[in-house]
């Protein structure tokens, strides 16, 4: 069972997904403009939102930019528009995942479903053999990762990572010098058996910004093409 919080301005759409949420056990609430949901957000726990971005009083990716200066609950935004680049845009301004209208109900549980392991699981919390992640505090040059703080340093300045930067890093420090496959990190930090690899490279972008380097100059984060990405200390990398 999970806190939802449903923005969604068209009344049929909005009832089709309180009664199926409802169905399923959740407790649900449900608004229909931007500053209800950003009051909603600010007042109540939910564990996820479920965000449609052709809101009356406010563009939803405007609304997503504001929830993300409050909050770090997961959002699933809920949108007709299919553009590539918007999509990227909506990544970037904190999204956690995008379902393109119109979507089946199943396929919003999926999502759903997938989201809310990753945030409450943390990182590489599934991922088999590997328990001594969340056991210890990682190393890996001047990066010290925490599981359980759930707190990141570089050089012993806190980073401040997004959830999902934080269990991306994670679980590549977890495999210091390994090169991860790109269909492992979807199942292991995402929880996906099937993704976008875009949603990897736009997290990784994030990522080194943070750590102060780009792709083309890696320190930490090397993508391997074709392939996957490794995380090792700088001056440790190999050809």
């Amino acid at each position: 069972m999970a806190r939802v919080l449903v923005v969604e301005d068209d009344q049929f759409v909005r009832s089709a997904l309180i009664r199926h949420l409802k169905d399923a056990s959740h407790v649900v609430r449900s608004v229909g403009t931007a500053l209800e949901a950003l009051r909603e957000v600010a007042q109540h726990g939910f564990d996820v939102v479920i965000l449609d971005l052709g809101l009356p009083d406010l563009d939803g990716a405007e609304a997503l930019k504001m929830l993300r200066g409050i909050t770090d609950v997961p959002v699933i935004v809920a949108t007709a528009r299919d553009n590539e680049n918007e999509i990227v845009r909506l990544l970037n301004d904190g999204a956690d995942d995008y379902l393109v209208k119109p979507f089946s109900v199943e396929h919003l549980s999926a999502r759903m479903s997938a989201v809310l392991r990753r945030s409450q699981g943390g990182a590489g919390g599934g991922g088999g053999g590997h328990g001594t992640v969340t056991e210890r505090v990682l190393r890996v040059g001047g990066l010290a990762i925490d599981p359980l703080r759930r707190q990141a340093e570089l050089d012993g300045t806190v980073l401040d990572l997004t959830r999902r930067e934080f269990d991306l890093l994670a679980f590549l420090a977890g495999r210091p010098g390994v090169v991860v496959a790109r269909k492992e990190l979807l199942a292991e930090v995402w929880q996906q058996s099937y993704g976008d690899d875009q949603t990897i490279d736009v997290h990784l972008s994030w990522l080194r910004r943070k750590l102060g380097e780009t792709a083309a100059r890696p320190r930490y984060l090397h993508t391997i093409r074709g392939v996957g990405v490794k995380l090792e200390a700088p001056g440790e990398a190999r050809p």
